[in-house]
């Protein structure tokens, strides 16, 4: 079964534009013409198929890979709600993770709040590609509901509008 990679990697909204997703993994160059990538794969966990985390490596095109990080599901709430919702413990060995298997025609990693691995993702960024995040785009909002807004006001004018 897919991990569905490519929509779990859009569903970070990272701002990077020379990007993409090849199998699992997310490749990127923050800083167009630098010698420096970044690569972000599912990381396992002792179980078979099962991922806890995030695996971030920023990898020099000559000398291969010189940094990485691991950020886990657990530390950056990503299955919080889920697995509340599923009254799981989380002292529980699944607790935090999901497997390659679950629900035809939804995601593997179905109830996933990116919002604090974004954080994380981004403060990593900024210590070895200095400025590359705000000058890709601009930063998404941080709730998965919209905010209401006061509507502009009406201004009439002698034409008429169509």
């Amino acid at each position: 079964m897919s991990l569905q990679a490519p929509e779990f990697f859009a569903e970070l909204c990272l701002p990077f534009h020379d990007s993409t997703v090849v199998g699992n993994t997310y490749y990127a160059t923050p800083v167009p013409g630098a010698p420096l990538r970044l690569r972000i794969t599912f990381a396992r966990t002792i179980y078979a198929d099962t991922y806890g985390g995030l695996r971030l490596a920023v990898v020099h095109a000559d000398q291969g890979e010189i940094d990485a990080v691991a950020l886990s599901f657990k530390d950056h709430g990503t299955f919080r709600l889920r697995d509340k919702a599923r009254d799981a413990s989380a002292s529980a060995e699944p607790y935090g993770t999901f497997d390659k298997y679950h629900r035809a025609g939804r995601p593997p990693w179905e109830g996933a709040v990116t919002t604090g691995l974004r954080d994380a993702i981004e403060q990593y960024t900024a210590v070895w590609f200095p400025g590359a995040w705000a000058a890709s785009g601009p930063r998404r909002a941080t709730g998965p509901t919209a905010h209401k807004t006061a509507a502009p006001p009406v201004t009439r004018s002698g034409g008429r509008a169509r």
